[in-house]
């Protein structure tokens, strides 16, 4: 049976269709109004949030590493400078796959595997991955166009110029000015990022390193506008770095290099010291390095040489070097049993060559075998006679003895502006006792009074004791530094003076050093009789091995670098003291023969005038001093 035919209800189709449209209606109007409000929020909420990340990839800062302040001379003579020079720079940020970059890098310019390895611990210390990192420094024409021609392959990649440190001195000043490198790992970690940010290298040693803070300077900054791949478009504001502050040293380059030729290309140390301010007039230790490759990074096989080297360049012998004071300390040991009572100027010691505690058979010898008969202080100090300080070192007794050597600043660091000074040592009872838990002996405090045993300094020291000699007892802490921008050094922590219960004691320790050179039996008298000044002085000599009881020192016998250290102090004017030197000659043997020339010339060059041979005008001594002196 056929079904009947169903009219369509379009009334329903078209409500069906009312509400469809209906619901796509709202549904439009609902996102509408998210869009609406997103919009708002971003817009409006979120303005200057957003603002500040569009600007962010439009403007970028830019550190300006600040101009590293110079170092002169006394003389306006330049001793560290900057000087322009081209550099290739990495951007990791921007550089991709920068070890691919760095092998491309060294394909181009022909370098080697060496400098590969040297090129990525440099990219690696970076600070900062959008900050360029120098990887190789004074660049030449060629390299500069080879880079150019494959720009293309070097993403990141640029040549940038900028000022390194230079040393127009070389070698002569190493020791002193010290020398900047690049900075480190250790020293990224207590660098304040924000200080350096742009700086690659700091002060390593030296007065580089003592005045980081004065010469570094203050860093600065340019917002620069730039495109989508980074490159500028131009600049928007800048805020230029201050530079550092210059620093003017007391070290005269003619005396540094009078004292270098004085030496003569032997081992040793030469210190000058102005004893009426402290101002170190010239500091020498040889062998010396050039400082310039430290700068920009020493190759691996150029340290390698260094460092190995059996003359120790790298070693300042001036501030690190310990060696026995021996004699030069006898003055200072006569001062001091006059001031402790034990002496007097008129005391004598019979020497018969030697001498010996009582009840013990042991033999101290002194220098001359045949002995010096019967001997005062002044005579003792002439001719440096061990049975004499044998005997003064035995009645004072080793806590007088460390007391009064302490106070001449022995064992201690005496200087006001160099870090890498050692403090040395001036041996104690308690020392000893912590150190190898034993007493003390009575045969230790002998060999303490003619500057051997542990007693240990450096030459800085002897010369700083050599001034207080000069100056009577007046501390004032030996300085590298004239000005600094203008400004004196200040000494945050002085030394209380020497004072002595009769000033007169100071005179009797001075004449025996002018006896020294100028008495008929002074050990270093053929110097003094060539000088139209007086000087005084000491001589002395250090073991650098011992021998044994009653044997005698034969140079034949023993290596060269085994043999004895020569040692001279002295000053002069004597009248009126204007320098005071301490040279040490290693392996040099005779304090008076070997030592003693070098003091002799270093003064010459600063006192005489070289067209007259005379006194400078400056230095001249009244008429009665002068009479007196003939």
């Amino acid at each position: 049976m056929p079904q009947p035919i169903r009219l369509k209800d379009h009334e329903k189709d078209a409500r069906l269709v009312k509400r469809r449209v209906l619901v796509g209606g709202v549904v439009i109007i609902l996102l509408t109004c998210v869009l609406i409000m997103r919009m708002y929020y971003l817009q409006v909420v979120q303005y200057e949030h957003h603002s500040t990340l569009a600007e962010n990839n439009r403007i970028h800062v830019q550190p300006l590493p600040p101009t590293r302040g110079l170092i002169f001379d006394r003389n306006g003579v330049i001793i560290a400078d900057n000087r322009p020079s081209f550099s290739l720079t990495v951007t990791r940020e921007r550089a991709g796959d920068w070890l691919s970059v760095l092998d491309t890098v060294v394909e181009v310019l022909e370098l080697s595997e060496d400098e590969r390895v040297l090129f990525e611990r440099r990219v690696r210390q970076g600070r900062r991955p959008f900050e360029p990192v120098p990887i190789l420094f004074e660049l030449s024409e060629e390299q500069i166009a080879r880079i150019a021609v494959n720009q293309f392959r070097l993403p990141g990649v640029e040549v940038a110029a900028q000022l390194v440190r230079h040393y127009p001195q070389q070698e002569h000043f190493a020791h002193s000015v010290g020398y900047v490198g690049r900075i480190n790992e250790q020293e990224l970690k207590r660098l304040d990022p924000t200080d350096y940010a742009g700086t690659h290298h700091i002060g390593k040693t030296g007065i580089e390193r003592f005045y980081e803070d004065e010469l570094h300077g203050e860093v600065g900054y340019e917002e620069v506008e730039t495109n989508a791949r980074g490159r500028v478009l131009r600049v928007l504001k800048r805020v230029d770095p201050k530079p550092g502050k210059d620093i003017v040293l007391s070290l005269d380059v003619q005396l540094q290099e009078a004292a270098e030729n004085a030496l003569g290309g032997r081992r040793g140390a030469v210190v000058a010291i102005d004893p009426n301010n402290g101002e170190v007039l010239a500091m020498v230790s040889q062998p010396s390095f050039d400082p310039n490759p430290f700068v920009t990074g020493i190759s691996f096989k150029a340290y390698g040489e260094l460092r190995d080297s059996i003359d120790q360049p790298l070693y300042n012998r001036v501030l690190r070097g310990l060696y026995p004071p021996g004699s030069t300390i006898k003055p200072m040991v006569a001062v001091a049993g006059l001031d402790a009572g034990v002496v007097t100027p008129t005391s004598r010691v019979f020497d018969p060559g030697f001498y010996q505690l009582p009840n013990h058979s042991h033999k101290y010898r002194n220098w001359n075998r045949t002995g010096d008969g019967w001997v005062d202080l002044n005579l003792a100090i002439a001719r440096s006679n061990d049975t004499y300080f044998y005997d003064l070192a035995h009645k004072m007794g080793v806590d007088r003895m460390h007391d009064y050597m302490s106070r001449f600043g022995l064992g201690q660091r005496v200087a006001l502006d160099m870090f890498e000074e050692t403090a040395g040592l001036m041996p104690s009872r308690d020392w000893k006792r912590a150190r190898y838990r034993q007493p003390w002996y009575p045969g230790e405090t002998l060999i303490l009074g003619i500057g051997q045993g542990y007693m240990q300094t450096t030459p800085l020291q002897l010369a700083q004791a050599t001034v207080l000699m000069a100056t009577r007892g007046k501390w004032i802490r030996p300085h590298l530094a004239k000005s600094v921008d203008g400004r004196l050094p200040a000494d945050p922590n002085p030394m209380p003076d020497i004072v002595l219960r009769d000033p007169k004691f100071w005179d009797y320790g001075i004449h025996g050093m002018e006896e020294v050179l100028h008495g008929p039996r002074g050990t270093a008298r053929k110097v003094g009789d060539s000088s139209v000044y007086r000087i005084a002085g000491k001589s002395g000599t250090a073991q650098v091995v011992a021998i044994k009881q009653g044997e005698k020192y034969d140079r034949n016998k023993v290596q060269e670098r085994h043999r004895d250290h020569a040692l001279f102090i002295g000053f002069a004017p004597a009248q009126k003291p204007q320098i005071a030197v301490a040279v040490m000659v290693e392996n040099g043997e005779s304090g008076s023969g070997v030592a003693a020339p070098v003091v002799k010339q270093v003064m010459d060059a600063w006192l005489l005038d070289k067209e007259t041979g005379q006194l400078k005008a400056e230095f001249a001594l009244p008429q009665t001093a002068e009479v007196s002196q003939r």
